[in-house]
């Protein structure tokens, strides 16, 4: 049995789905017959320009051959990724000239992996399985201004139904996707495999909650782009609650400036900004954290999605402050314990979720942790990929 994996963000690159497809990977590795081989393209890492870490162009690991191109910089802006994206695009084409493949698996965020692994599996006579992160088109027509979403919807459109209608099987990572997808396509294909808590937070040693401090440490940590919205949400917030109230963000994207400028326009001095860290620095910023800080912005869009990093913030066993709406909201008000859900860029509301939430006692999250590991999500995962390489065509 002979695999492609396509992923745009592999270790030792910052990013959900770097660490996705690393589980995956390993996963994989463990499960396919012996004589099998596993190709992955992917990139060196690239998620956060200010964060380099190059690793081996080519990597040979047993059954695993990883390849590994290093882009231009760019600093995530949409021109800048659309134009690196033709680099990887070339590069997996060089990779494959002359091979053959049984399945091609594809794991997207914004669509263009998902296109070109539908592309491959066509030029290359397998098997196609999807892992869709985002939904891109409901994204761009509620994110972007109507003079790109004119000509980009409809271009995008053609590009989902061009992957979506050749898979032969499609993951979904939140059940909030389900009515979306399964209005426009076929229902049988999909399944439901959501992100999860890696090993590395499972067996931390977390600290239990300290209750009513004086200065209450408050993080987050990820991108700081449109869809996070802390450019909107933290200045105020910041200010209403004082300084008492102390934010640590750790992290880069696309508002992060525009977040530095809210901060000195509000003379903030309880907001510190941090470069993107390595996991084993962020293990110790959860650990001396009190309370973990979510926000999406205030979106359509954004109701369907389930963020991967409340896996990882409810592992710690910290209380959590999320404003977040639609499908996230219910799952986390239904699932974890020691949560406060407001209301998406409503400063108030914030502020009142987390000083409830500053007085938390110890929280009991065993159940979930032991629900949402990644390994056993990776496991079932790779099992249908296995499977659906050996139907027949």
């Amino acid at each position: 049995m002979k695999i492609l994996f396509l992923t745009y963000y592999f270790e030792p690159d910052l990013s959900a789905g770097s660490f996705r497809a690393t589980a995956l990977v390993k996963e994989l590795e463990e499960q396919l017959p012996k004589g099998s081989k596993l190709d992955v393209v992917t990139t060196q890492p690239n998620r956060y320009h200010t964060y380099t870490k190059e690793s081996c162009d080519i990597e040979r690991r047993d059954i695993t051959t990883i390849h590994r191109i290093k882009l231009p910089e760019h600093k995530n802006g949409f021109i800048d990724q659309a134009l690196t994206f033709r680099h990887y695009v070339n590069f997996v084409r060089r990779v494959t000239k002359g091979q053959s493949y049984d399945l091609v698996f594809g794991t997207s965020s914004r669509l263009m992996t998902a296109v070109l692994a539908s592309y491959m599996s066509r030029k290359l006579k397998a098997k196609l399985f999807l892992d869709i992160r985002d939904i891109f088109v409901d994204t761009i027509s509620d994110v972007f201004p109507k003079y790109i979403t004119a000509w980009a919807l409809p271009m995008f459109g053609i590009l989902e139904r061009y992957s979506i209608n050749h898979a032969d099987k499609v993951n979904l990572v939140s059940e909030g996707f389900r009515s979306y997808f399964q209005q426009r396509y076929t229902s049988s294909r999909f399944m439901y495999f959501p992100n999860g808590i890696d090993e590395v937070f499972i067996n931390h040693p977390w600290p239990k909650p300290k209750g009513v401090q004086e200065v209450t440490v408050i993080l987050y940590a990820g991108n700081m782009g449109d869809s996070q919205g802390l450019h909107i949400i933290v200045p105020p917030l910041a200010k209403q609650l004082g300084e008492r109230y102390q934010f640590r963000l750790i992290g880069d994207g696309g508002k992060r400036l525009l977040l530095e400028e809210k901060i000195r326009k509000y003379q903030l001095e309880n907001v510190e900004l941090i470069p993107p860290i390595d996991r084993a620095s962020l293990l110790a910023e959860y650990s001396r954290a009190d309370i973990l800080f979510l926000h999406l912005n205030d979106v359509p869009a954004f109701e369907k999605v389930l963020p991967s990093k409340l896996f990882e913030y409810a592992s710690t066993g910290k209380p959590i402050a999320a404003g977040v709406g639609g499908y996230a909201a219910e799952f986390i008000s239904e699932k974890i314990r020691g949560s406060k859900v407001f209301q998406p860029c409503d400063y108030e509301s914030g502020a009142k979720a987390i000083k409830e939430l500053a007085v938390s006692s110890e929280i009991d999250r065993t159940d979930f942790v032991s629900s949402y590991s990644r390994t056993s999500i990776c496991k079932e995962l790779a099992e249908q990929i296995i499977k659906t390489s050996r139907e027949p065509n």
